[in-house]
């Protein structure tokens, strides 16, 4: 019994080892269209140390286990997981929209890769997460970021935070 309960996510896993990874996985569904109706999430990014490297926002489900998971497992589990990713907007306070797959509940990270190497740097970078929690030295957890999505558009508001010394989190005058 216990085998037939394990297989189903030895499937998984093993399906997901054989598609490769790359930064587009989940770009597709995210793009807004113009005109198109559905669930979307307009993200303001505030508190961004400068306009160098690369955006990233990605949606996650607002669960534990599967909040800032790989996104291969994600992708072949049917969650929920999408990514927008760009060079950084000229605009002071940027927004960017989502389209998401319906309404529910789901968890945002921002990072600002100012590398563009596809990794988060945590003594270069910036990163944000939905509801703004404080910051430490850990990942913040679920429920602490997760937040409820209608349908329609849904606006969301990230602080960045970066390392400052020993601490780490928005920048003087994104408080």
């Amino acid at each position: 019994m216990i085998r037939l309960l394990l297989l189903p996510a030895m499937l998984v896993m093993l399906t997901a080892a054989f598609i490769p990874s790359n930064p587009d996985l989940g770009t597709a569904e995210a793009q807004c269209r113009p005109g198109e109706a559905g669930t979307t999430l307009m993200v303001e990014v505030d508190g961004l140390k400068d306009r160098v490297g690369k955006l990233k926002v990605e949606v996650y489900p607002g669960v534990e286990g599967d909040f800032l998971a790989d996104d291969n497992i994600l992708l072949m589990a049917g969650k929920t997981f999408r990514r927008v990713e760009g060079a950084v907007p000229v605009e002071r306070t940027p927004h960017i929209c989502v389209r998401l797959p319906g309404p529910g509940r789901i968890a945002v990270m921002v990072l600002h890769d100012r590398d563009s190497n596809h990794r988060f740097n945590w003594q270069r970078d910036g990163v944000g997460f939905s509801n703004n929690p404080r910051l430490g030295w850990s990942k913040p957890r679920a429920e602490a970021v997760a937040i409820n999505v209608g349908p329609g558009v849904t606006p969301l508001r990230i602080v960045m935070n970066y390392r400052n010394g020993l601490m780490f989190g928005p920048i003087a005058e994104s408080r």
